[in-house]
């Protein structure tokens, strides 16, 4: 298929058209960073700081472990843990071991840990003391043949670690015993001798990372990314942050490692750019803001929700926030309103970017130092190529005509783990067809209108949610807002509204009603709302708009 690429003539100069990559696996970013910037701060944790030396070494002597009892080439291994010095050490110490990376959240359900522990087949689990009694009941209902347990104390400075083990007493009723196939963090890194075997790698078809999807759409899946499709994404991500210093910047590192955002734009960047990983193991408005505040980040990767909950939080302006310079937001659509706000309080650039799980993630951004559309999702990354696909024609279509979103590029997953038929549906011809409905302008930037499955049909209209949020979000009363398609006898659809207020805001259904009618075509307004005091996210503060149809069609059960 031929694609035009009028993105390349809206490149800044110092933006190559293209990469190059080494044939390294991905954990050869923490070998050369701790070679060339050993004494370099890599990790700031509530008080606890790790050089790229001291993470790389405790890296090589958790792999030597994993391999001494007998982790092989290929193994799988869940690593269930929040955004902490461990989680950093067992990413690297699992990639040289040999051994495949399969983040897990640590708030899934038994339900939702056991299928993915079931479909990836783990033979080990790294995790958290506090979830004990629900990673031993994983062990007998799967494969798994090795625990090692971590607290969040292990790395916290005094006195924070006594404090902390005292206010979790509670919390932790059994004390873990370590024998064949039970192991602490800590033994190993302490007690670790032996030497590491290398492990040849094929960085193009080895698989690093298991990538489970976030299953919007049916049972999740895993998305195996190889070595090269992380490290391209992770150097493409540095080549469009190219004005900042290898070696002088920090990133604040909200975003969990388990999503692929977060992995991606903070864990890997930061090892590869020889960045600071200021660590927050969960996120908290006001511990954000004292964080900025007072350890100066230079970057923020973070979710429109992030961004959002900081600037309503009552004490922002308490706050000196000037450090932010440089922030992408992903995982779900920047309302321009708060792109503005956020940028106004911080003075730094808040651009939106794009990606999924099965593109490791990213796959376009706004310029974070040249044009920038509002509202656009940017430009296709270097050596990304992208088209708005006609399914009536199978051919790219032209601009400003709306069709699904493809793209193409060494990021793009091998497959579906075990799932070659899904794998079919969403990749062909090297294309990886993304579900979103998008369309591109004449310079070459793309603007998602919605996702396939989010399409809204009443009365025969298309109606896309995220037009209508955009035009709520304008609305000096709302905080949050989320459209969605509910069944309706008549119309077949009909649009609800699901809105959440600003602290000590007012406003009734008819004012809103009224401020929808003078925005939007009559088809688009809203026929229901529902004021809410929240709505329901994922980890990384995505809004769970399929969530909210279950709660409708469920409802809908219950009267029939």
């Amino acid at each position: 298929m031929k694609v035009e690429k009028p993105w390349l003539n809206s490149y800044p100069d110092e933006l190559p058209h293209d990469l190059a990559y080494e044939n390294k696996p991905l954990h050869s970013f923490l070998t050369d960073t701790a070679n060339t910037f050993p004494d370099h701060q890599s990790i700031y944790f509530l008080g606890k700081k790790m050089t790229f030396r001291e993470v790389h070494e405790a890296a090589l002597k958790f792999a030597a472990y994993l391999q001494k009892i007998g982790i092989k080439k290929g193994d799988r291994i869940a690593l269930i843990l929040p955004n902490c010095p461990q989680a950093v050490i067992s990413y690297y110490g699992i990639l040289f071991s040999g051994g495949i990376v399969v983040p897990t959240n640590p708030l899934f359900t038994e339900r939702e840990l056991e299928y993915q522990l079931k479909d990836s087949e783990c033979t080990a689990i790294i995790s958290l003391d506090l979830l004990y009694p629900r990673i031993i009941k994983m062990k007998a209902l799967t494969k798994i043949s090795h625990l090692i347990f971590t607290s969040i104390k292990d790395y916290l400075p005094f006195p924070k670690n006594k404090l902390y083990q005292i206010s979790q007493r509670k919390n932790l009723l059994v004390h873990i015993k370590e024998n064949e196939e039970t192991h602490l963090f800590q033994s190993i890194i302490k007690n670790t001798a032996e030497s590491l075997h290398s492990v040849d790698i094929d960085p193009l078809h080895d698989i690093a990372v298991l990538q489970y999807t976030g299953g919007t759409t049916g049972l999740p899946k895993g998305a195996m990314l190889t070595h090269q499709n992380i490290a391209a994404n992770t150097k493409m991500c540095a080549e469009w942050l190219s004005k900042l210093k290898k070696g002088s910047e920090s990133i604040l590192g909200i975003v969990p490692f388990f999503h692929v955002y977060g992995m991606t734009t903070i864990l890997n960047l930061s090892v590869l750019q020889a960045f600071q990983m200021i660590l927050l193991p969960k996120f908290n408005a006001l511990d954000a803001l004292k964080t900025i505040h007072k350890l100066k980040p230079s970057l923020f990767p973070g979710a429109p929700t992030l961004y959002i909950a900081l600037l309503n939080h009552p004490e922002v302006y308490k706050y000196d926030l000037s450090s932010i310079d440089t922030c992408i937001s992903g995982s779900a659509a920047l309302p321009v309103e708060v792109k503005h706000q956020f940028e106004k309080v911080t003075g730094g650039k808040l651009v939106e970017g794009y990606g999924l799980s099965e593109a490791s993630p990213v796959t376009h951004a706004n310029f974070m130092w040249g044009k920038n559309k509002p509202g656009s999702i940017g430009c296709p990354w270097p050596g990304t190529d992208a088209a708005i696909y006609s399914e009536e024609t199978g051919e790219a279509l032209p601009p400003y005509e709306r069709g699904e979103l493809i793209v193409k590029g060494p990021q793009v997953m091998k497959g579906y783990w075990n799932n070659p038929e899904e794998t079919a549906n969403v990749l062909r011809d090297g294309w990886l067809f993304t579900g979103d409905i998008a369309y591109m302008d004449e310079e070459g930037f793309f603007y998602i209108v919605d996702r396939k499955k989010d399409l809204i049909i009443a009365s025969g209209y298309n109606i896309y949610p995220r037009e209508i949020e955009e035009i709520f979000y304008e609305h000096e009363a709302i905080r949050e807002v989320v459209v969605a398609g509910i069944p309706d006898s008549y119309r077949g659809e009909t649009v609800k509204a699901y809105v959440v207020l600003k602290q000590h805001a007012t406003l009734t259904e008819k004012e809103l009603d009224e401020y929808a009618r003078t925005h939007l075509a009559s088809y688009k307004v809203p026929r229901v709302y529902e004021f809410r005091d929240e709505l329901p996210k994922t980890t990384v503060g995505k809004i769970l708009r399929r969530a909210l149809i279950e709660e409708e069609k469920e409802k809908m059960n219950q009267t029939k």
